[in-house]
């Protein structure tokens, strides 16, 4: 698969996680597989090749249909795309503070928890949770997540909501390191619907 192509699983992982965090400030439950592929991303921190990152290139299978749908005008979430937009724009202030040194530690440091417990349980989705409130909440822009006041009002709830969106910022990341940008979505429509239809076919 050309570069394009590999772009487009970071952008299929960035707006499947953000799904989540959409599902989750609304309903107060996740997908648990699509929860489950965000949060292993997280820690895929050398992973070979996008498609690794994610645990295959079909993981990342309901990001794309999520993007097919936007690209051809027929998104049915309109929150979603300025969430995307949010956190992308997030990405290019933190990939270049000082914070985002820190936050890898902290995942380096959280592995062996992973390891024993698994990526998506409550004690490590407290901890991820942490990392983003104590390192990337206060950066510009702020993402803001709308949702059910009943389910952003509970701690175990909002925890979970910024565990999957530093999943989304690390996609959000693989975006940008492959060459991915906004330009992409102004004057690239038509060629990122065809990669999408390559992996999708």
């Amino acid at each position: 698969m050309n570069a394009p192509g590999e772009r487009l699983l970071a952008l299929g992982g960035l707006v499947q996680a953000l799904q989540q965090v959409r599902r989750i400030a609304d309903t107060g439950q996740a997908d648990a597989t699509i929860l489950a592929t965000a949060l292993d991303s997280v820690f895929r921190i050398d992973a070979e090749t996008p498609s690794d990152v994610y645990g295959g290139a079909s993981a990342v299978r309901p990001g794309l249909l999520l993007l097919r749908g936007y690209f051809r005008n027929e998104a049915r979430d309109e929150l979603l795309p300025r969430l995307s937009l949010a956190v992308l724009q997030l990405e290019r202030r933190f990939s270049h503070h000082a914070t985002a040194q820190q936050v890898h530690d902290a995942i380096l440091a959280l592995m062996p928890t992973r390891e024993q417990l698994g990526s998506t349980h409550p004690q490590l989705l407290a901890a991820l949770g942490s990392l983003y409130a104590e390192n990337i909440s206060h950066l510009r822009p702020r993402v803001l997540v709308q949702g059910n006041p009943h389910y952003l009002g509970q701690a175990t709830v909002v925890a979970e909501i910024r565990a999957v969106l530093l999943a989304g910022l690390r996609s959000a990341v693989l975006w940008r390191q492959l060459d991915g940008s906004l330009w992409d979505f102004l004057l690239r429509r038509n060629d990122m619907v065809k990669a999408i239809d390559g992996w999708l076919d």
